[in-house]
């Protein structure tokens, strides 16, 4: 997208770290749906296949967790760092137009 067009929709923000975190929220999100509809399964059928869908999303979590650590845009295990992180990004959200 053209640089003009990308400033005015204001999608010249979207960097690799926001799309990472939407991903990783998503990822977490259905990992809870899917914890869900396996406990509320009728059949061990649907049992099933709800639970590869749990095990399928666990990987994905985890990939991406792993990806966002290597980058340096999460964590989990430094709080203090994580903290200072999300208040840069607090503070360059507020800044955008």
């Amino acid at each position: 997208m053209l640089p003009f067009v990308e400033n005015l929709m204001g999608l010249n923000t979207m960097t690799d770290q926001v799309i990472a975190m939407d991903m990783l929220i998503s990822a977490k999100s259905g990992m809870k749906m899917c914890a869900v509809a396996v406990t509320e399964s009728a059949t061990p059928e649907v049992r099933a296949a709800f639970q590869k869908q749990l095990y399928e999303a666990i990987d994905t979590h985890e990939k991406l967790t792993d990806y966002m650590m290597r980058k340096g845009y999460y964590h989990p295990y430094n709080v203090q760092e994580q903290i200072r992180l999300d208040q840069t990004n607090a503070q360059t959200a507020l800044s955008l137009p």
